[in-house]
């Protein structure tokens, strides 16, 4: 079994806290419980007026709320223990496509090349290029647009090749946003994976923006700049929705260590 460092353990218990979470909300509307509760009480009042008749509809709503409220822990109870079937693979998908999104945006947008000590073992390397990228999407991430600009690596960003590296990471959070399962991720969650699909996409229609400049020379430097200042939004808004994700521990590489050593800290 591959050991687990302190770092992965808590992330590893972020990521269950974040997928249990839905479950401790009830899947019938608050408003019925209500409805039920104010009749009841309604009816307990005015019994004095229509006991019988009273008696029989109290007897009845209450007998119709436990069941109401059987069904509904059934139901909850269910989709708990489908989702713990899936939910370890479900989050290593996430973590995954997290972290190579992370890594392909360093090196594509910009440029990102990592100090590799020689003298270094193999697992303090990778985590000092972990380390080395995590540095420098922090300050994409608070850099204004200004500075940000000067940072890209146009020549790699503005590309047939990345366009199509975009694209295919928006296809493959798509296809996690659209897994049978999905229902049962928590709805914040969810919210960041589209988010991050939608800037994704953006920044490909801001690269199609930069490209116009070959069809338009006269106006080249509008296309060119307005690529640039778009770009930069979105590239900023994915590297924050990233960095996050991460500290809430999706954010995990491919092992590449044998059974029994310890991975290193994930980026």
């Amino acid at each position: 079994m591959t050991a687990n460092t302190p770092t992965q353990t808590a992330e590893g218990q972020t990521r269950k806290k974040q997928g249990l979470r839905l479950f401790d909300r009830s899947e019938m509307p608050f408003t019925v419980y209500a409805a039920i509760g104010v009749t009841m009480a309604l009816l307990w009042i005015f019994q004095a007026i229509h006991p019988d008749l009273t008696l029989g509809l109290f007897t009845e709503l209450l007998g119709a709320a436990f069941t109401l409220f059987i069904i509904d822990t059934l139901l909850v109870r269910s989709k708990t223990k489908r989702w713990k079937v899936v939910r370890e693979h479900m989050d290593y998908l996430i973590a995954r496509n997290v972290n190579r999104l992370r890594d392909g945006l360093s090196v594509r947008a910009f440029g990102f090349e990592a100090d590799i000590p020689a003298s270094m073992s193999r697992p303090q390397q990778l985590a000092a290029i972990r380390a080395q990228r995590a540095k420098l999407l922090h300050a994409v991430e608070t850099d204004d647009t200004e500075h940000l600009i000067p940072r890209l690596a146009e020549a790699s960003l503005f590309s047939d090749n990345t366009y199509a590296y975009l694209n295919e990471k928006a296809e493959d959070l798509w296809d996690i946003l659209n897994m049978k399962y999905s229902e049962y991720m928590d709805p914040e969650l969810v919210s960041s994976l589209m988010r991050l699909h939608t800037h994704l996409k953006d920044v490909c229609a801001h690269l199609r923006q930069y490209q116009k400049a070959q069809q338009f020379p006269a106006n080249a430097a509008y296309y060119e700049q307005i690529g640039r200042l778009g770009a930069s939004v979105s590239l900023r808004e994915i590297v924050s929705i990233t960095n996050a994700l991460k500290r809430d521990g999706y954010s995990e590489p491919a092992s590449v260590t044998p059974h029994g050593d310890a991975d290193p800290q994930p980026a």
